[in-house]
């Protein structure tokens, strides 16, 4: 868990309408719609409810009481108890043509900017912060040393290799090397239009949040993304809900100050030209545009390190324009005998297996003799797992020896049967 760093460094709740950054009609609008939405309320808890101090709801409440908007039914200890009237309901599904925000007050998208570029790459990367990031894995002597420098740079970095060589393992402990917290906004206004950022799939806020800080802000470790396939084009932009008018930050956006990992790259429904034309701009400048529905542009920071995986060959993906893009490569290969024996003892250790070096020596021939991919890291794991299966099923002690290796080797790899009559048309879905 990362260490809340002092109250200083968090910007505190606005005490001015002023102050928020944002227009006082639209913070009013979020008010409305939350009244109705909620049917009755006090001040202070409406306050609470869209993340600003008591004094401004205050004021903005008793402008919209005297547009009779709203009535005051009552109290609660020494609030008011407020609810909308008829006229304040028809007023509110009016607005809501437009949107029907109902949430915590945004910020500006200037404050937006400078909390971003403030919190730009603060922890160190070097060969004790990847040594501590990955840990958990066993890594080729001198890998880091290809890989380090990649992460410094600015540009993004491209791993490249066979399948199963452990490139998805690796992007998914990138983010380990950051130690310090940062600050995700809930929404962000430009324009009066209302684009929602925090997202709890993706953002891990912290338990404890910073005292007096502006609730219109969340602190969270840094951002990780990861798409694969998936991915398309309207995951890159501003994706609007129809029904309330509200936007969604496309996945830049909320990688921000963190790190973006696009896996299996090339397999997209979007070709690798059309994803890199999208991005040189972002890539080269660190800013991207983003666009409304009504044909306003606007440019947001493009701040989070992108990492391309794939099992493709780089001359598949693309030309020498396309290489130049992405400068920092590394290749992630097979892994050496050696660096093999110590992922599988790791293996056993953990799984309670019994093995020998002749046992591993065994198993490293027969992997070369019947796999066209050399060793990989994930055979060890994958053996160990299936022998683990045999040996629950059977109730025998967990032992890989010659006699087990061949018994997984049945179930593990594919056999084919030359007298045997196969069916060579694929049903593959278009």
């Amino acid at each position: 868990m990362s260490t809340v760093p002092t109250a200083t460094s968090y910007p505190p709740a606005p005490p001015t309408i002023e102050a928020l950054g944002v227009p006082a009609g639209l913070v009013e609008d979020i008010i409305l719609q939350r009244l109705v939405l909620d049917g009755r309320s006090s001040v202070g808890d409406m306050a609470k409810a869209v993340g600003i101090s008591v004094g401004i709801a205050d004021k903005i409440i008793d402008g919209l009481r005297q547009r009779m908007m709203l009535e005051i039914q009552g109290m609660n200890g020494r609030d008011y108890v407020i609810a909308p009237t008829d006229k304040g309901k028809a007023e509110a599904a009016s607005r809501a043509q437009a949107t029907a925000y109902a949430s915590y007050c945004p910020v500006s998208l200037g404050e937006y900017k400078r909390t971003v570029e403030g919190q730009t790459g603060r922890s160190a990367i070097n060969e004790a912060a990847l040594e501590e990031a990955f840990d958990d894995l066993i890594i080729e002597p001198g890998f880091f040393d290809e890989l380090g420098p990649a992460l410094v740079s600015k540009g993004a970095v491209f791993l490249y290799g066979p399948p199963g060589t452990g490139k998805t393992s690796l992007a998914e402990r990138m983010i380990k090397m950051y130690k310090d917290p940062v600050l995700v906004p809930r929404a962000v206004e430009y324009d009066r239009a209302i684009i929602t950022v925090y997202d709890p799939s993706i953002h891990e806020a912290l338990e404890e949040q910073p005292e007096g800080l502006d609730p219109r802000w969340i602190l969270c470790t840094r951002p990780f993304v990861l798409v694969g396939g998936e991915l398309t084009g309207q995951h890159l932009d501003l994706d609007r809900d129809m029904s309330t008018g509200v936007y969604r930050a496309p996945l830049q956006m909320k990688a921000n100050n963190g790190i973006f990992v696009i896996d299996d790259f090339g397999r997209q429904k979007m070709t690798p030209e059309a994803l890199l034309n999208r991005w040189i701009v972002p890539l080269s400048r660190s800013v991207d545009f983003l666009t409304l529905a009504h044909g306003a542009a606007f440019q947001i920071p493009f701040d989070a390190k992108v990492v391309f995986s794939t099992n493709m060959r780089p001359d598949q993906l693309g030309d020498d324009a396309f290489a130049r893009r992405i400068p920092n490569k590394v290749f992630v290969g097979q892994i050496e005998p050696v660096t093999f024996d110590r992922v599988l003892a790791a293996v056993c250790k953990a799984m309670g297996i019994s093995c020998n070096q002749e046992s591993a020596d065994y198993l490293k021939t027969y992997i070369l003799e019947n796999s066209e991919g050399g060793l990989r890291p994930y055979y060890p794991a994958d053996f160990g797992k299936t022998l683990t299966s045999i040996c629950d099923y059977e109730g025998r002690a967990k032992v890989l020896d010659k006699d087990a290796i061949n018994r997984v080797a049945q179930i593990y790899f594919t056999r084919t049967d030359s007298d045997a009559h196969w069916d060579t048309k694929a049903n593959v879905a278009a």
